[in-house]
């Protein structure tokens, strides 16, 4: 199983190379060079399997010989036995055609648990196997950076930065990163916006000399591995509701696409989705370019949902390379585009292939609080922001398919925006109820470079 880069300059490379590298060395990202295939019948195998059955079968064929059977086996149940819900991904009922997916219950409450538990343990297997030691750097909305501390957080051969915007991320995100205490952990506050952020792991990236004397390694959704794993709860959930006998649509709370390319993964191998709807908030250059087919960058407004306050949204370089016909070099000309002139316009054809897989929508700051409350009084259910923006636009998606919303993180983890709506704050599950109490340890750094590089360098050497 070979993987190829969306710019079509880098070396294939095998599973195990490919979730090491992370970013491609011509700055692309990662894909299968073929797409697995996965019968209806081996769908419709899944009813009834656990979660970890499923995310075997799942997974199995994109990992080619890079682990044995029983070993993916033993790291994804080791992966998903600290969730606090035996379904791992449950699904709750909303309304007639619409329910929740849950992807919540993780040890640090957000969707991203998923792929980075999972992550963690076929890394250290692999660091294991070649003596190796790694530099994890990566750039957090939120979300990303505590669910990769948590994974990687004392392993003896892997340091972890984590960069976060200074001032733009809940209390409990930035105290989940803050508050570890182990050595090979460093959280790092940037005078910047999430953009900045990543843009400057990039950087970091894109110093060969750097990357290669540090052993620098990424865990955002830009790993293809994060992807794969997220992929496996769509097909529990949609065969949960019917499939393969019947179609489902999703609709997915959005910020750096990865989510949602996970979908359209599961929608390549087989699996019967009709629609993949892009709910973004109102920093909505995704919904932008598909209603007009120009992607074009605009200042990041802060929000109540700030894990999809991103206008540069990595992953969609995959979906526009799926769209352009797996072209590397075109995609490197919009990506180039893209830095150094804002933006550009989706070449003919190309916005009617995205409109194929993905719709899209929008919620507004009043229209996310307000669906907090709505749900809330109509269903009991307490919504963080992010799921509420799904929420929000999946409404207006409603048709004769089911359709899935995914919750993307617990409502404690928000409970301003939660408590602004509701007047009920949400409570912090028991492991993370002394949270607040804990010390926190950060470093505050400018949006620079040679600082940054500086810092990572002294770090490890200590």
């Amino acid at each position: 199983m070979n993987y190829v880069s969306t710019r079509g300059r880098a070396p294939q490379l095998g599973f195990t190379e490919a979730m090491m590298t992370g970013l491609a060395r011509d700055g692309g990202l990662y894909v299968p060079a073929a797409v697995p295939q996965m019968p209806p019948a081996a769908i419709a195998a899944l009813s009834g399997l656990s979660y970890e059955e499923v995310a075997l079968r799942v997974m199995r064929p994109f990992l080619g010989d890079a682990f044995t059977e029983a070993e993916l086996a033993e790291a994804i149940t080791t992966a998903y036995a600290g969730f606090a819900h035996p379904a791992r991904a449950p699904l709750k009922q909303l309304a007639p055609g619409h329910f929740l997916l849950e992807l919540f219950h993780g040890p640090t409450l957000a969707f991203k648990d998923f792929a980075m538990q999972l992550i963690g343990r076929l890394m250290q297997a692999a660091l294991q196997r070649s003596g190796r030691r790694i530099t994890i750097i990566g750039a957090t909305s939120g979300d990303t950076g505590s669910a990769a501390i948590e994974a990687f957080r004392g392993l003896p051969n892997v340091d972890v930065f984590i960069l976060f915007p200074e001032g733009r991320i809940s209390e409990v995100q930035r105290r989940q990163m803050t508050t570890p205490a182990e050595a090979n952990v460093h959280a790092i506050a940037l005078k910047g916006d999430f953009d900045a952020c990543q843009a400057r792991v990039k950087d970091m990236f894109n110093d060969f000399a750097f990357r290669d004397a540090v052993g620098l390694t990424a865990v955002n959704s830009i790993n293809w591995a994060r992807v794969l794993a997220q992929t496996v709860y769509y097909f529990s959930a949609a065969v949960a509701l019917g499939a393969p006998h019947r179609p489902v649509a999703f609709t997915v709370p959005t910020g750096n696409f990865g989510d949602i390319y996970a979908g359209s993964i599961a929608r390549s191998m087989g699996l019967p989705i009709e629609r993949l709807v892009i709910a973004t908030n109102q920093n909505d250059i995704l919904h932008r370019t598909l209603a007009a087919g120009e992607h074009r960058l605009e200042p990041v407004s802060p929000s109540i949902s700030p894990s999809m306050d991103i206008q540069v949204s990595s992953n969609f370089e995959r979906a526009l390379f799926d769209a352009l016909n797996r072209e590397g070099a075109a995609v490197a000309a919009l990506m180039g585009d893209l830095k150094t002139a804002g933006g550009f316009e989706l070449p003919q054809g190309t916005l009617q292939a995205l409109r194929a897989v993905y719709a899209s929508g929008r919620a507004s700051e009043e229209e996310t609080a307000a669906t907090i409350a709505r749900t809330h009084a109509t269903t009991g259910e307490l919504l963080c922001p992010h799921s509420a923006v799904g929420v929000c636009v999946a409404e207006a998606h409603l048709g004769a398919v089911p359709m899935v919303t995914l919750a993307t993180a617990h409502p404690a983890k928000f409970p301003d925006a939660v408590v602004a709506s509701t007047g009920i704050r949400p409570a912090l599950p028991p492991h993370m109820a002394d949270l607040h109490a804990r010390p926190e340890r950060m470093t505050h750094l400018p949006d620079d470079l040679g600082t940054l590089e500086d810092f990572v360098r002294e770090r490890i050497a200590a």
